[in-house]
């Protein structure tokens, strides 16, 4: 293929299969939210990803390692805005997932298990948001974690938006369990966790900003559950994850309008999937006020949003690619005749 399109062919194929795997574009006007690369060298295994509550546009993320270390990621530049240091913990084992609580504090889940369940205990680090995005320590706090049923090996910790309760899924077996944590944690004694319900084999998960809904994500696929009373409501929908060489991270963005995926790897890309239409706050009725320029609702043109009238525009583009790669195909076998 690359000998009969040559370079610009090649580019061209490309950034086509780039449009497609990523599902609809959007746009804002500040860029921030949208597909970005991870440019820190030093971040060669993300393995958790959470939207910052104290600073628009910036993503919380780690490396599944050993160091005690939080990279806040500008999605604008796909540059390192600040690096934590957290102190008053010990040495992490296998940093999993990260998530940001209602109270505005960071939660890292230390709860990965390699050895399949060997571990008695895992742990949860938490600590305030910074303020200011600039490298500096940050004390944390430290809880012991047990599951009621056993070892568990995990990656998925997400943090209620409403009740601030901590949920763990698990990926030991075929199906993994969705576990809940006690009302409050607690630095002192073991913090119990216990199964409240079936899930599957998952790398990453997120509660939805209005917590309504949980996403979870495995290595292939990923599900968007509604959420009511503490537990599961449904089998879920599936939801347009991209392909990812190693898929292991998954969050809302912060007004809850679209997911973020992450892999692991050096320059490793989060990719931004617009949450289903019909999912979204109806627009104003006809008749009805305008709304305020700056506003969430999206401008109207014949019915059409802006968003809309953007994805059309990439769809024309991409066709004209595509075709201009068929024709050139053509002539090339032609010529070589």
């Amino acid at each position: 293929m690359r000998s009969l399109l040559g370079a610009s062919g090649a580019a061209a194929l490309v950034l086509l299969s780039g449009v497609l795997l990523s599902g609809p574009v959007a746009f804002a006007a500040d860029g921030a939210d949208q597909d970005f690369t991870i440019k820190d060298p030093r971040i060669t295994e993300s393995s958790g990803i959470a939207a910052s509550h104290a600073h628009p546009g910036v993503y919380w993320t780690h490396n599944d390692q050993d160091a005690p270390l939080i990279y806040g990621i500008d999605s604008r530049t796909g540059e390192t805005v600040a690096t934590l240091t957290m102190k008053g913990v010990g040495t992490p084992r296998d940093m999993e997932a990260i998530s940001v609580g209602p109270d505005g504090d960071i939660y890292v889940g230390d709860i990965g298990d390699n050895k399949d369940g060997t571990w008695d205990h895992v742990w949860i680090y938490r600590f305030p948001e910074p303020k200011q995005l600039k490298s500096q320590t940050v004390t944390a706090k430290q809880y012991d974690v047990k599951y009621a049923d056993g070892p568990r090996n995990a990656e998925a910790l997400m943090v209620h938006p409403k009740t601030g309760r901590v949920y763990i899924a698990s990926k030991n077996e075929n199906t993994g369990g969705l576990y809940a944590g006690p009302e409050r944690l607690s630095t002192s004694g073991t913090n119990v966790f216990r199964r409240v319900g079936d899930v599957p084999w998952v790398t990453d998960g997120a509660f939805s900003p209005d917590g309504d809904r949980l996403l979870l994500r495995g290595y292939f696929s990923a599900k968007e559950y509604a959420w009511k009373d503490g537990r599961l409501d449904g089998d879920g929908t599936s939801v347009g994850a991209p392909f990812q060489g190693q898929a292991e991270s998954a969050t809302y963005t912060k007004d809850g309008s679209a997911l973020m995926f992450g892999s692991e790897g050096a320059n490793s890309g989060v990719v931004r999937v617009d949450r289903p239409e019909a999912d979204r706050p109806p627009e104003k009725a006809p008749g009805s006020s305008p709304a305020k320029e700056g506003s969430k609702e999206g401008s109207k043109d014949s019915g059409t949003t802006a968003e809309e009238r953007g994805n059309f525009t990439v769809g024309v583009i991409v066709l004209g690619i595509a075709t201009a790669i068929v024709i050139g195909g053509k002539r090339l076998l032609r010529r070589g005749r």
